[in-house]
Order: structure tokens, then C-alpha cells, then sequence
């Protein structure tokens, strides 16, 4: 080749490139421009903004990728996240966002965006994430608006005011992993290719107005489903029986309160992997299968508020059911075999089931259950099988009707328990020779002192009377709130508080909301739920878990239980029906006498001086102020909210979080 043709083709070459190079250049700030614009624009539709993040932060003089809130992309400096949650921002969502073409995720739940979602946002193809959960949000779901993400994992449109039916389309799409509408109000059918979903791994309509039945259509390409809640809805029908036959990791299903009617299919239990499983509040009918058996990961059962009154056998040994016993059971009048053996039941044995006529067997052995063996049980005349073995019982074995029938292999491992000698337990004090032997010694040494004894009390009566946090007490207290102790999922947490209904707040605090709940068994709780964008969230709950493990008084609230998650954090604790001491100082409609004024401090001294030198860790509470002082039914007081304590080891040392105190009120001091 001629050498001046190679020297200019090595020109146009080294030109071209440059042009090249200052046209993308120019593109990428063109394109990060853009962002930038629409992201403006989305600012200005915002009306309010309490924390005033996007006041302060979102402003030319600093560059769109250091916003709070926004992640760009490491290669072409693109806008790729919009994250804006737990911010209380209030406005709508504006078309502009649909500007933003290399967006991925855009996540502003917790908030209270209004208005319907653009439909311009169906542009945004490389979304991945789209999540608006609790907000205020409305309008039907446009099908079309998320068909063509065809990127699209998660959509989670939860806790809005969305309307009109569920998008057959949605089921389609071949990379969606979660599809979340609770607390809607969507209506009509679910599609018939609900469960022909390749990815869908999680899918929950909780909370809203669909009707329609359940379609038979299943398919192997549905293997991938883990949780199905379709709870509180409209829907009916049978189940088809082999809906569930190709699901083998589903976890959880809950299709309670809706109207169901019918047996429960056989395929339901070939879903080795189920875990929670509720059918409560439907017209289920017949015999429970005795495939049941094999789910051996199965923690929680629902089946209240059926039509089981036939239902001749129920098999539940050998999982690990936990809780307490349904006393609804004692309305299974038909029930002939029941074994609940060797599971983690807790609590007490139903009085209800002295009514189960027709019982031949009962089998409650190898469990955690406590309190007296119901006399109830002694009309049982068919009952020729009864084990309640390694357990916790105590108090006198019945001895009428089919229990005079009965070895002591029945009872054995319940060594709180006495009875007649035949059985080899202690005789029990109130027969016969016990009876004779306390009226003797009564009779012969506590009679002749008891006047003494007498004027003794009567002496320190004004002393004792507020000294009833004895030693005694504390241990019976911790015995009772061992006994109560129980396991509590975010299931029930959240049926408890009716999804965390507004109506059922009861405060807000520096790191989330308490809220009134109502458990399964009736409990009145107050569960603190945490919110876990606050930054401190996360080490508040740690600290709150780590003071309440090491403490147990009287005059310190109690902890019922917990429940942590990636995602989820609450702890749950004994409801207190008079609220605050805060609300009886400063309210006109409450008000209180001087001597319980008295008894409130004395209350509160009690509870300072154990967190001080109770115990082998000593805790400084750090924020103790009439908010946090809370009064039961008897008005006795009680420390909470052990949020930004202190806990000093033996040398000193020190465990907190950074947290201040409240400001402008300035807690006692060590007295």
C-alpha cells in the first residue's frame, strides 16, 4: 500500500475514534441530564416531605448519582434505583419517571403516594423491581403497563386501594418471582393459569374481594411456589383434588375465611416442605387424611370454624405442632381416635374434651403440657386407650370412669403429679392420712402461736403492704411467664393486629409503633413493631431482647415473645389496660388519689433498684419518663421501653446504643 494512503487511513482512523469518543461522552451527560429531570420533576410533585430529605439532599449543586435515595450504574452512569422507603413522603407518582430507562428498581413503600400509577411506566423495561407497598394508591392494574418488563421479579403492590380484577397476563411472565396484592380491593376470578407459573415462587391476594373457585390447571412447571395466601376473600368451591400434586416445596398456605366447602384434597400432602398451614373459618367437611402424617416439617395447623362435627379420626403425632391445644376440638363430637403425641403442645388440656362422646383414644404423650388432667374426662365411657406421658402435669389423677382402668404407663415422666398407690405416684395431700396429719400439726403447734403470729402481721401490715415484690413472688412470676411463653409467627402478629390496623395504635415511639393485638387463644398483647429503615432499628431490638432475657420483676414489663426476620422485627409483651402514667397526669379525663400516687413511685423504685442491683448485670434505663411508665388492671406500674439502655458487667463495662434520650426531658438520676 502506498504510504501516504496508509498515513491517511490512520488519520481518518484516529479522527473517527475521537468523534466517537465525543459523541458518547455527549450522550451519557445528555442521558444523565434527563435523569436528572425527571427526578426533579418527581421532587416537585411531592407535597410533603417531613424529614425534608429531598428538600435538602436533591439539588443541582450536588450530582443526581449522590442523591439520597439513587444508585446509578457503575459503567454508563445511569440511574438504575430509586429507593425512597419509610420517608412518609406524600404526593403521586409522576409520568416523568418513565424518563429514567436504565431504572431497575423502583422501591418508595412506606409512604403515602397518591393517585393512580402512570401508564407511561410500562416503558421502563429493565425494571426488576417495582415495590409500592403501603401507600395510597388506586386504579385498576393495567395489564399491559407490566407485560412487557419482561425483566420483572418482584411487583408488589400491597396495602393500596387498587380496584377491578386480577391481570390473567401477570401469570405469564416467566421471570416473576413475587406477586404481592394484600390489603386491595381487586375482585372477580383468579385466572385458570395461576399455578402455571415457571418462576412464581410467591403469591398473595390476603385481604381482598376475589370470588371464583380454585382452577384445577396445574403443571410441573409450577415447582417453584413456596407461599399461596388467598386468606380473607370471597372465594368458594371444592379443591380440586390434585391441585397441590406438583407443588413440593410450598411452605405456607393459608385459605382461611373464605367459603371453601368439601374434604381436603389428599395431593395437600404431598407438600413435604409445608410449614403453616391454614384452613380455619371455611365449610370443610369429613375426615382430615391420614397423609397429614407426613408433613414432618409442619409447625402451625389451622382448622377452626369448620364443619368437622363428622370427623371420626384426627392423626397429628409425630411433627412439630406447637402452641395450645384448640379447646374447639371438644366440638368434634364424632371424634373417636385423636393423637396429638410427640409434638410441642403447650399449655393446658382442654376441659372442652370431656364432651367428645364418642372418644376411644386419646394420646397426648410427649409434649410440654402443663396444669391439672381434666376430671371432665372421667364421663369419657368408651375411652379405652389414654396416654398423656412426658409431659408436665400435675395435680390429682382422676380416678372415676375409665381412669380406674388405666397402668401407670399412661402417666409416667408428669412428676408433679399423686394419686392412688396402684399407680406409684405420691398420694395426694387431700386424702385421707394427709388430711388427718395437717389437722394434727395445725392443731398442736400452729394453733397455740397463731395469735402471735397474728399481732406480728398486724404490726407490719403498712410494710408489707409495699413490699409484695418478694423474692417468693419473683420466682412465681417467672415460673407463670416461662409457662406462658410461647412461639409467634409474623402470621399471627399479623392477624392479631387486624394487618396493623390504624384503629388498634396505640403509640409511637423513637424506632416504630405499638400496636393492641388479640392472639389466637384470646390473649390480650401489646406488640411493638420496629421499624427497620430507622437507623438504631436494629440495634434497639437487639438491646431491648438482650436487657428483657436477663430481667424478670414485677414491676418490669413482661415479654410474651419475639419474632425477627430479615425483614420484620417485633417483640411482644403483656397488654396493660390503663394505659401510660403520662395519660393519667396530664389528662383532664383521668386522674389519681395521692395514695396511688404513692404506691405508682414506690412501684417504680422497686422496679430502678432491681435494674440496678438485682441482678448480675446491672442496667441503667436511660429514658424513664411517665411515657414509659405503663398501669395494669390494678394499677400497678411497670417500666418499659428498654431501647437505649445501658448494661454494666461486673468491671464496668458498658453495652448502648448512641441513642440520646428524650429531648427537653431530663430522666432521675441513680437515687
Amino acid at each position: 500500500m502506498n504510504p501516504k494512503h496508509s498515513f491517511m487511513l490512520y488519520y481518518v482512523t484516529i479522527v473517527s475514534l475521537l468523534l466517537l469518543h465525543y459523541y458518547v461522552a455527549m450522550a451519557s451527560i445528555l442521558n444523565i441530564t434527563t435523569d436528572q429531570s425527571s427526578l426533579i420533576a418527581f421532587k416537585n410533585h411531592i407535597s410533603q416531605d417531613p424529614n425534608n430529605v429531598l428538600t435538602k439532599n436533591w439539588s443541582h449543586n450536588t450530582h443526581v448519582c449522590n442523591w439520597v435515595g439513587i444508585t446509578c450504574g457503575s459503567s454508563h452512569h445511569r440511574v438504575v434505583s430509586l429507593n425512597l422507603s419509610n420517608m412518609g413522603l406524600i404526593g403521586t407518582v409522576p409520568p416523568n419517571l418513565a424518563n429514567l430507562s436504565f431504572l431497575n428498581h423502583l422501591i418508595l413503600p412506606n409512604n403515602s403516594f397518591q393517585g393512580n400509577l402512570p401508564y407511561e411506566l410500562a416503558s421502563l423495561h429493565r425494571l426488576r423491581t417495582i415495590d409500592l407497598r403501603f401507600n395510597n394508591l388506586r386504579g385498576n392494574i393495567i395489564a399491559s403497563m407490566f407485560v412487557s418488563m419482561t425483566k420483572l421479579t418482584t411487583l408488589s403492590l400491597a396495602w393500596n386501594s387498587f380496584t377491578g380484577t386480577t391481570p390473567c397476563s401477570l401469570f405469564n411472565m416467566t421471570s416473576l418471582r413475587i406477586l404481592d396484592f394484600r390489603g386491595n380491593n381487586l375482585w372477580g376470578s383468579l385466572p385458570s393459569n395461576m399455578f402455571l407459573s415457571p418462576s412464581l415462587e410467591y403469591v398473595t391476594f390476603y385481604g381482598n374481594k376475589i370470588s371464583g373457585t380454585l382452577s384445577s390447571s396445574v403443571s410441573n412447571n409450577s415447582q417453584q411456589l413456596r407461599v399461596v395466601e388467598l386468606r380473607k376473600n370471597r372465594m368458594f368451591g371444592e379443591l380440586p383434588r390434585n391441585i397441590f400434586r406438583h407443588l413440593p416445596y410450598l411452605e405456607v398456605l393459608s385459605l382461611s375465611r373464605n367459603g371453601f366447602f368439601g374434604e381436603i384434597p389428599d395431593s395437600l400432602f404431598s407438600c413435604k416442605e409445608l410449614w403453616h398451614l391454614d384452613l380455619s373459618n371455611n365449610n370443610f367437611t369429613g375426615n382430615i387424611p391420614p397423609g397429614i402424617g407426613n408433613l414432618t416439617h409442619l409447625k402451625y395447623i389451622y382448622l377452626q370454624s369448620n364443619n368437622l362435627e363428622k370427623l371420626q379420626g384426627l392423626m397429628l403425632s409425630d411433627n412439630k405442632l406447637e402452641g395450645s391445644i384448640p379447646s374447639s376440638l371438644g366440638n368434634i363430637v364424632h371424634l373417636g381416635d385423636l393423637s396429638l403425641a410427640q409434638n410441642e403442645f403447650e399449655g393446658v388440656i382442654p376441659e372442652s374434651f370431656g364432651r367428645l362422646a364418642s372418644l376411644e383414644r386419646l394420646d397426648l404423650s410427649k409434649n410440654n403440657l402443663s396444669g391439672v388432667i381434666p376430671k371432665s374426662l372421667e364421663s369419657l365411657l368408651y375411652l379405652n386407650y389414654f396416654n398423656v406421658s412426658y409431659n408436665k402435669l400435675e395435680g390429682e389423677i382422676p380416678h372415676g370412669g375409665p381412669f380406674a382402668n388405666f397402668s401407670v404407663q399412661s402417666f409416667i415422666m408428669n412428676r408433679g403429679l399423686c394419686g392412688a398407690s396402684r399407680l406409684q405416684f405420691p398420694e395426694c395431700e387431700t386424702t385421707g392420712r394427709s388430711r388427718k396429719t395437717t389437722a394434727y400439726i395445725f392443731l398442736k403447734y400452729i394453733l397455740p402461736i397463731s395469735s402471735v403470729a397474728t399481732l406480728l402481721v398486724l404490726a407490719f401490715l403498712s410494710i408489707l403492704k409495699f413490699q409484695n415484690h418478694n423474692k417468693v413472688l419473683q420466682n412465681f412470676e417467672v415460673d407463670q411467664a416461662m409457662a406462658r411463653w410461647r412461639r409467634i409467627s409474623y402470621y399471627e402478629i399479623q392477624q392479631a393486629t387486624d394487618r396493623f390496623n390504624g384503629d388498634n395504635l396505640l403509640g409511637i415511639g423513637s424506632f416504630g409503633k405499638v400496636y393492641k393485638g388479640v392472639l389466637s387463644d384470646g390473649t390480650n398483647v401489646a406488640i411493638k413493631v420496629f421499624n427497620l429503615g430507622l437507623e438504631g432499628a436494629f440495634r434497639s431490638f437487639d438491646l431491648e431482647c438482650e436487657v428483657l432475657r436477663n430481667i424478670r420483676h414485677r414491676n418490669l414489663t413482661k415479654i410474651i415473645s419475639s419474632c425477627s426476620n430479615l425483614d420484620f422485627k417485633a417483640l411482644v409483651m403483656s397488654y396493660m389496660v390503663n394505659g401510660s402514667l403520662e395519660k393519667w397526669l396530664h389528662s383532664e379525663d383521668h386522674s389519681l388519689s395521692m395514695i396511688e400516687r404513692i404506691n405508682i413511685v414506690i412501684d417504680i423504685a422497686e422496679a430502678i433498684n432491681y435494674l440496678h442491683h438485682g441482678g448480675s448485670i446491672s442496667i441503667v434505663h436511660c429514658d424513664l419518663k411517665p411515657s414509659n411508665i405503663l398501669l395494669d388492671e390494678d394499677m400497678v406500674a411497670h417500666v418499659t421501653d428498654f431501647g437505649i439502655a445501658k448494661l454494666l458487667n461486673g468491671g464496668n463495662s458498658m453495652t448502648h446504643t448512641l441513642t440520646l434520650a428524650t429531648i427537653g426531658y431530663m430522666a432521675p438520676g441513680d437515687v
